[in-house]
């Protein structure tokens, strides 16, 4: 059934940029379609760890607030330690930031039994609040070299006739790094069963042998590592550092998420529909300020994609679920 909803998904995705084509010739342009791979980078990292903890049966909305915590007190530190350090250093402290934050979610998630909802929406104002109170609410617009350079750099470039020089952004190769990880996680680990089992039935997971305590220590670690490298990807897109970034768009990456086929109720999604919903809701954006449609049209359609998504994928569990009931 996924896959048939991930193809009907492509299918939408291609007529969508179909007709936008026919409407504005641009949007097929090389420089434009370079824009979406780089506006598509960070949404998709992101939706690859909210589609991590949906699978887990649970809900993360702190993964916004992770990430700018970890960008902006990377960059301080590297400004403040060694301003010429390596780009590598920079997303492992990044990385290591995002992980300790997952894993302070996991604690009351994991230990106190705590709605996942309740624990990262309350994580999500605690780590918003320390960042704003004790680091600091000043745009950080010089950020170390390291950073910069990785905002020029392009996986290939090309000169357009007019002597414009246009390039698909590195950044781009740690999208489908990442999403290659992912999906080898959860289609041939034991990791990822575990994933997918505990989003279906917790109680079947834990008589299957599966320690819940560890997979959900496990799991927001990983979405807090991930949260932490797409938060320092944005900054170095950006080039500015800046605190108040990033948070508010939760609802954007949970809507592509959904929309690319997983359950809020857990235990099914698969990571090709999620990077296609990522795909889809960019193309969608893009369009909107390409016709010059109002911004505040995205938010109406982005409400709307996660009522009628959310409707279709519980739908289609009623009817699975019909079908063996009746059958």
């Amino acid at each position: 059934m996924l896959h048939r909803y991930e193809f009907y998904l492509a299918g939408v995705l291609v007529l969508l940029a179909s007709v936008i084509a026919v409407l504005n010739p641009t949007f097929l342009s090389l420089s434009n379609l370079f824009d979406l791979c780089k506006s598509s980078t960070v949404l998709g990292i992101f939706a690859l760890g909210v589609l991590i903890v949906l699978l887990s049966g649970g809900i993360d909305i702190s993964f916004t607030a992770i990430a700018a915590f970890s960008m902006y007190v990377t960059s301080k530190v590297l400004l403040a330690a060694n301003p010429s350090g390596s780009i590598v250093t920079a997303f492992l402290i990044a990385g290591c930031l995002g992980l300790l934050l997952g894993l302070f979610n996991a604690f009351f998630i994991s230990c106190y039994r705590l709605p996942t909802l309740i624990v990262t929406l309350g994580s999500a104002s605690v780590f918003r609040g320390f960042l704003l109170g004790f680091v600091g609410t000043k745009i950080v617009t010089s950020l170390p070299v390291s950073m910069v350079d990785f905002s020029k750099r392009s996986l290939f470039s090309t000169t357009l006739p007019g002597g414009e020089t246009i390039g698909l952004s590195a950044s781009f190769l740690l999208l489908i790094a990442a999403t290659v990880a992912v999906w080898a996680l959860l289609r041939y680990t034991m990791l990822g069963k575990g994933i997918y089992t505990l989003g279906g039935n917790p109680e079947a997971a834990a008589r299957a042998g599966f320690n819940i305590t560890h997979l959900q220590f496990f799991i927001y670690g990983l979405v807090g590592f991930l949260s932490g490298v797409a938060g320092l990807i944005h900054a170095c897109l950006m080039r500015n550092a800046n605190p108040f970034d990033l948070v508010g768009t939760e609802l954007t990456v949970i809507a592509a998420v959904v929309l690319g086929g997983a359950s809020i109720t857990g235990g099914r999604g698969t990571v090709l529909g999620t990077i296609l919903g990522v795909f889809l809701l960019v193309t969608i954006s893009n369009s909107l300020i390409l016709l010059g449609v109002p911004s505040y049209w995205q938010k109406v359609l982005i409400g709307s994609v996660i009522v009628i998504s959310t409707g279709i994928t519980a739908r289609r569990e009623w009817g699975a679920l019909h079908g063996v009931v009746t059958g």
